[in-house]
């Protein structure tokens, strides 16, 4: 039964849950963590973590992408990031650094000059070659403006995973003066596998499930410096969302007579706490932005933006500092590697490191061996 509530006279709305809103429930059998597995098949990509990594140039270069692989998980670039608009990024990466040391709403408008510089094709195929050539997988983000402009050359480039990918996204993408992007015509031409999104409902991650893709993308990527709800005063309620789109699943496994897709959380995650719960309301995967971006190895040298803040005309966040509370009075602790993040072993307490270790351990506490047996936990709303 939908939970409705009436908010006056000839309105209602549905009430929404976040993960915060959550707890698991132990059952009667708990495992080890060493008989747990967290791995994930998304097409014919087996994966040790069911984690993607979210395509900011804070997060994700061609370097941190092959050791995302090595760890087990599956990094995605922006195919319209820095590492595509110039040759030679890391300058461009140091200024944005700086400029955030001094005075963020500055550092927006430097962010803002650098991502004025066109998209060069040849550079979208450089970066894909250079991961490949490490033996990592490949997947790259477009924006759905910019899907049939780019795709062609990813493709041509050898890229394994697509990722068509906004803020909001449809199955079908119309804009005055351009060609409109149909998914379901655009998917059915490829013969790698596509994750589009987000969605944060029923009826859009039915829809997109229905253009052929091989996973949907739950949520905008709500991250603290995220302004996307003041800004355009859409909210994504992850809890709900992850598990209408994974009613949706059901729905279209029956349809199509066992055709499923995967489903990938993203937004308000930043434990290991949260990415259980997440996959517990049905995700069999989490892509994480913000958590990855308190690494060493981080581009953003624990800076983190995500595309929207780059926006030329409406930026929907700012710039977020990533490695806790800033204090001039104490030295700096060492950044943690993407490894203790993803992996640990680890000293910090807050769940912030050793995600997945988490994330394993909360699955044996319950009594599961597999992230698809762990979508059946049992889940009470708190307070």
């Amino acid at each position: 039964m939908r939970d409705v509530v009436e908010i006056g006279m000839g309105k209602t709305a549905r009430r929404g849950y976040h993960l915060d809103d959550l707890t698991l429930v132990p059952s009667r059998r708990t495992r080890g963590s060493a008989d747990v597995s967290v791995a994930w098949q998304l097409d014919a990509h087996r994966l040790d973590l069911p984690l993607m990594v979210a395509p900011s140039d804070a997060v994700v270069s061609p370097t941190t992408a092959t050791v995302v692989d090595k760890l087990g998980g599956l990094a995605v670039l922006n195919g319209e990031g820095l590492w595509t608009r110039y040759e030679e990024p890391e300058p461009v990466l140091a200024r944005i650094v700086e400029a955030a040391e001094e005075d963020r709403l500055v550092a927006q408008r430097v962010i803002r000059d650098a991502y004025a510089a066109p998209v060069q094709p040849e550079l979208v195929a450089a970066r894909i070659e250079e991961i490949r050539g490490t033996g990592a997988r490949t997947a790259v983000r477009l924006s759905p403006q910019h899907a049939l402009v780019f795709a062609n050359t990813a493709l041509d480039a050898g890229v394994d995973v697509l990722v068509i990918q906004g803020t909001v996204i449809s199955a079908e993408h119309v804009a005055a003066g351009r060609e409109p992007l149909n998914l379901k015509t655009f998917i059915a031409l490829l013969d790698i596998p596509v994750v589009v999104g987000g969605c944060g409902d029923y009826q859009t991650a039915l829809h997109l499930m229905r253009t052929g893709a091989a996973g949907v993308v739950v949520g905008y990527g709500a991250h603290p410096g995220s302004t996307t709800h003041e800004v355009l005063g859409i909210e994504v309620p992850m809890a709900t969302a992850i598990a209408d789109a994974a009613a949706a699943r059901r729905d279209y496994l029956d349809e199509t007579g066992g055709r499923y897709v995967h489903l990938v959380a993203y937004g308000d995650m930043t434990t290991g706490g949260d990415a259980a719960k997440a996959i517990a309301c049905g995700a069999d995967a989490v892509m994480l932005g913000e958590p990855l971006a308190a690494a060493a190895e981080a581009p953003g040298q624990g800076w983190y933006w995500d595309p929207t803040v780059s926006h030329p005309k409406l930026p929907r966040s700012w710039l977020h500092w990533s490695r806790g509370t800033r204090d001039a009075t104490e030295p700096e602790a060492a950044a943690p590697g993407l490894s203790e993040v993803l992996l640990g072993p680890t000293a910090d307490a807050s769940g912030a490191r050793n995600v997945f270790g988490a994330l394993r351990r909360a699955m044996a506490k319950c009594g599961y061996s597999s992230v698809k047996e762990f979508q059946k936990v049992e889940l009470t709303v708190a307070g």
